[in-house]
């Protein structure tokens, strides 16, 4: 099978699992999914599905079995860390590890607090806001800007580009694949251009940035070229916000979801980081990830052949019942919780401590600021590969 063959056809499958799912309440599927056909083959798209925790853990941990190269992937974030392997991979990501320890996070917390203060207090006196358009989407716009150094009155353009590089095409249809890569495309051009016009003002006058530390990176002997530094920029772009909104806009859903939860919050802050984490293990904000066998191999009897694109659908795997006690219940107390929602191995997600500390402050602080809050109406996100919501708008 060709690239483009791959990719439309890789789209299709991903659809098949789509049209048999509410768009936010997809877990029905995935249960009966981990009962009834835990290890499938979808024969007409040749892609194979996995939905057990243990399984899912496994393909994408296992980089000796899979490979997280994806010729077909020509976009810039396509061609970033995530879909690199070793060597090449672990000599990035220690370069790129310098930007993201505990340190530099520490130093950023006053500032991510400063912002969400400054967003609360824009609808504090109203009586009806919209969770994901005034708060869950520009935080971590805002954030991601200043830790890149980038100017956040380039917000708007920063949403739409992301908007475009994680959407997928309409249908599988050969002309939706059209309309979706001419899209894309020039998404990518204008992205590539904005942060080689960045990054060239970085090198003249260096600040306390992201992409400053990654120069001076390059400066002392480590290396990430031009060609790597731009899809590793609109890599962070994309998913330093995305994901975030989606965090943070699925957790305040389910914490709101759940009887008792949001005044238990209040009373106890303390135990927002563990609703931070059962927000993640519940509603993953990246549902599936995708690998491809290095060579043929064996799960649970089903035979993989080398070069087959395997999809690991990790929402599935953090309810996975063998693994999880009480797991079709958001639990803010679960404790421990292993959950994958950032990936597994040497993929784990690099922003994840970032993730973690921009959503404990934004649920942290807007639990503080109402003394009420309850879900007016949602309107999901219809993606393959995202998971949350367009709109929640709640009353207060």
């Amino acid at each position: 099978m060709n690239v483009v063959n791959r990719r439309q056809a890789l789209q299709r499958a991903l659809m098949n699992g789509k049209n048999n799912q509410d768009a936010y309440h997809p877990f029905p599927w995935y249960e009966s999914m981990r009962k009834e056909a835990p290890v499938s083959f979808d024969e007409e798209n040749e892609v194979w599905s996995v939905f057990l925790y243990d399984d899912v853990k496994k393909v994408i941990g296992d980089k000796e079995l899979f490979s997280s190269y994806m010729p077909e992937q020509t976009s810039s974030i396509g061609n970033s860390i995530i879909n690199m392997d070793p060597p090449r991979h672990t000599q990035i990501r220690s370069v790129v590890n310098k930007a993201f320890t505990p340190r530099v996070m520490k130093q950023w917390e006053p500032r991510i607090q400063e912002i969400t203060d400054e967003l609360i207090q824009k609808f504090q006196e109203r009586s009806e806001f919209d969770l994901v358009q005034d708060f869950s989407y520009p935080l971590p716009v805002i954030v991601i800007s200043e830790l890149l150094g980038v100017p956040s009155e380039h917000m708007d353009a920063f949403k739409t580009w992301s908007d475009i590089l994680v959407s997928t095409p309409r249908d599988g249809s050969e002309e939706a694949e059209k309309v979706f890569l001419e899209e894309r495309n020039k998404c990518e051009e204008e992205l590539a251009a904005f942060f080689a016009g960045i990054i060239e003002e970085k090198r003249k006058k260096p600040e306390q940035d992201i992409i400053s530390i990654l120069i001076k990176a390059e400066e002392t002997g480590d290396k990430l070229s031009g060609e790597e530094l731009i899809p590793f920029c609109t890599l962070l772009l994309v998913a330093g916000n995305e994901t975030t909104t989606n965090l943070i806009s699925n957790a305040m859903y389910g914490i709101l979801d759940t009887p008792g939860a949001y005044d238990e919050l209040r009373r106890h802050p303390e135990l927002v980081p563990q609703a931070v984490e059962e927000a993640l293990r519940f509603r993953a904000p990246a549902p599936v990830l995708r690998r491809i066998a290095k060579r043929d191999t064996e799960i649970r009897g089903h035979q993989m052949k080398k070069g087959d694109m395997v999809l690991a659908f990790v929402a599935s795997a953090n309810r996975d019942e063998a693994k999880f006690d009480r797991a079709h219940m958001f639990d803010i107390h679960r404790h421990p919780n292993p959950h994958i929602a950032f990936g597994h191995g040497i993929h784990f997600c690099l922003g994840a401590p970032l993730a973690r500390l921009e959503a404990k402050i934004a649920l942290t602080s807007l639990i503080s600021a109402f003394s009420h809050m309850e879900c007016v109406s949602i309107t999901p996100i219809k993606n393959s590969v995202i998971y949350g919501l367009k709109s929640f708008r709640v009353k207060i």
